[in-house]
């Protein structure tokens, strides 16, 4: 490998050790684990939503776990079907194009309406009406009347996107 002057580096080199590496490792343990959910425990699962590795779903009812197409939940987020101390078990159900922020939760029995987000860390105690945004403890609405595309993403994201990048910001 030729010396790097100062200041310089290996985009060669930091490519190679970055995480994109092992796309294809994930997608292989995420469609392992849907399959899992799916068939083995009976959830609901639209075969085109994503799920992060390190979601939680409910196993003590894993019926009550509704996913609907092209939705996303992020990591470590928590969708509950039961509550133990009061003896209930409920369908949670979560529409299409919806994104599930890191970190929150879903009681149980809540529904999330279609093109909705919710925000990281937000604990959603009733039902979220369709594309709009919630968040907090409980969670609130706080903007309505939002258009998303797929997996939550808005419609304008690509051209800020591409804003960023012309302004070389990215």
């Amino acid at each position: 490998m030729a010396d790097l002057a100062v200041g310089q580096t290996d985009l060669r080199k930091a490519r190679k050790r970055g995480l994109n590496r092992l796309t294809a490792v994930r997608r292989v343990l995420v469609l392992l684990r849907r399959t899992f959910l799916v068939r083995g425990m009976g959830m609901d699962i639209d075969p085109t939503a994503e799920l992060s590795l390190s979601a939680k779903l409910d196993r003590t009812f894993p019926i009550g776990v509704h996913i609907g197409a092209q939705s996303y939940v992020a990591l470590q987020a928590m969708v509950l079907t039961h509550d133990r101390t009061r003896g209930l078990y409920l369908h949670t159900c979560i529409g299409r194009d919806c994104f599930i922020g890191a970190r929150s939760i879903l009681m149980p029995g809540v529904r999330v309406g279609d093109g909705s987000i919710v925000a990281a860390g937000a604990v959603v105690t009733r039902d979220v009406p369709d594309a709009c945004i919630v968040a907090g403890n409980p969670a609130r609405v706080i903007r309505e009347g939002i258009e998303v595309g797929s997996y939550g993403r808005f419609v304008t994201a690509d051209a800020q996107e591409d804003r960023l990048v012309a302004a070389g910001l990215t």
